[in-house]
C-alpha cells in the first residue's frame, strides 16, 4: 500500500472519530479531527501525482472518502440540528443520485470514468466550509446572516451540480 493510500484510509477511519467528537459536542475535538481529514485529502493527491503513485484503487477509494466524511458530516450535524434539515437533505440527495446513475451507467454497459468537474469542485469546497463554519460556530459567535448566505451558496453549487450530472448521463445513455 502506498503512502497516498495509506492516507485516505486514514480519512476514512478518521470519519467515525469525527462522528463521536460531535455526538458528544466535543467541537474543538471535532474540528480539528474534520480538518485533519481535510490535510489529508489534499496530501494523498498531490503526494500521489508528485511522486507518480496513482493508482486504481486511490482513484476509487479518495472520492469515496471525500463523500463519505461529507455525506457522514451532513447528517450528523442534521441529526443533532447544528445545520438546517433541508441542507443536509439537498447535500446528500445529490450525492445518492449521482451514486445511482453512476451504478445505472455501469449497469447498462457504458463505460465512464469518473473526473471530477470544476462546478463539483466548487460544490465540496463550498461544503468544507459551511461545516468548518458550522463547527467554529460551536466554539465561537459567528454571525448568523453569515451561515445563512454560505448554506445558500452551498445549496445553489449542490443543485447546479447535480443537475450537471444528471446532463452528463443523460448524454452518456442517449437519453
Amino acid at each position: 500500500m502506498n503512502l497516498p493510500n495509506l492516507l485516505t484510509l486514514t480519512r476514512i477511519l478518521l470519519v467515525p472519530c469525527f462522528v463521536m467528537a460531535v455526538v458528544y459536542r466535543s467541537y474543538p475535538l471535532a474540528l480539528s479531527v474534520f480538518f485533519a481529514a481535510g490535510i489529508t485529502d489534499g496530501l494523498d493527491g498531490l503526494l500521489a501525482r508528485s511522486l507518480g503513485q496513482k493508482t486504481k484503487l486511490g482513484a476509487i477509494l479518495d472520492p469515496l472518502a471525500d463523500k463519505l466524511l461529507l455525506t457522514t458530516a451532513y447528517i450528523t450535524l442534521g441529526v443533532l440540528r447544528l445545520i438546517p434539515f433541508w441542507l443536509t437533505l439537498i447535500v446528500v440527495s445529490r450525492d445518492v443520485i449521482i451514486a445511482l446513475g453512476i451504478l445505472v451507467i455501469l449497469i447498462l454497459g457504458y463505460h465512464y470514468e469518473i473526473r471530477p468537474r470544476m462546478v463539483s469542485k466548487a460544490t465540496t469546497v463550498f461544503q468544507i466550509v459551511t461545516v468548518l463554519a458550522v463547527l467554529c460556530g460551536q466554539i465561537i459567535h459567528i454571525v448568523p446572516l453569515f451561515l445563512t448566505v454560505l448554506y445558500i451558496l452551498t445549496i445553489i453549487l449542490t443543485i447546479v451540480s447535480g443537475l450537471y450530472y444528471v446532463y452528463l448521463g443523460a448524454k452518456i445513455v442517449n437519453v
